[in-house]
């Protein structure tokens, strides 16, 4: 069985007009605390990021942010996380948060959120891992994508051969729980995961 220590949280840096997503992201840095399980996100004090770091953080829980150096320039750096990793670009941002973490979930947000979470996908499409990916829809935001998504396999563009395996959970109270499921069905060692520094 895979024991899953961190998450990494992929979430906007804005907290959207919905009071649920706001509301979601603080529940959820709660019950990772709980079950102290650590926190790998972007790094920000803004938006549902900085709610979920800080509400982990107040229930005594383990926050680690990956931010751009080039973020300082937006005063946007989260403080008294409980690991700070600074790199130079984008993608190794990317790439450190992957290695960081033993699942993924995303929650609503903007084009970073939605990059991120689609690299995701991509990469277990191409079995480069079997991470488990959750998508969080709180208040139905990203049922636009998993229609499109489902558009694509009727159109013939997500093959069966390379189907993509994830995670939908509508309620944050179901995720952690469906995450340890899917771990505990993991094939591949922790420490066999194909991804490599770009």
């Amino acid at each position: 069985m895979h024991t899953i220590k961190n998450i990494c949280l992929y979430c906007g840096s804005a907290t959207g007009n919905d009071p649920s997503y706001l509301a979601a992201a603080k529940t959820f840095g709660r019950l990772l605390a709980q079950e102290k399980i650590g926190l790998v996100y972007g790094g920000a004090s803004c938006g549902l990021m900085g709610a979920a770091a800080m509400a982990a953080l107040s229930a005594g829980g383990r926050v680690i942010g990956v931010i751009p150096d080039f973020f300082n320039d937006y005063e946007i750096v989260a403080q008294n996380l409980t690991e700070l990793i600074i790199v130079k670009s984008m993608h190794e941002r990317k790439q450190m948060m992957f290695e960081c973490a033993d699942a993924f979930v995303a929650f609503p947000g903007g084009i970073g959120t939605l990059e991120e979470l689609a690299e995701q996908l991509t990469w277990i499409q191409l079995a480069r891992h079997d991470k488990p990916l959750l998508i969080a829809d709180i208040g139905g935001f990203w049922r636009p994508l998993l229609t499109l998504m489902a558009h694509m396999r009727n159109a013939e563009f997500i093959r069966t051969t390379r189907e993509i395996s994830y995670l939908v959970a509508e309620n944050v109270d179901d995720i952690l729980p469906m995450i340890h499921q899917a771990a505990a069905h993991r094939k591949r060692p922790d420490n066999q995961d194909l991804i490599r520094k770009f």
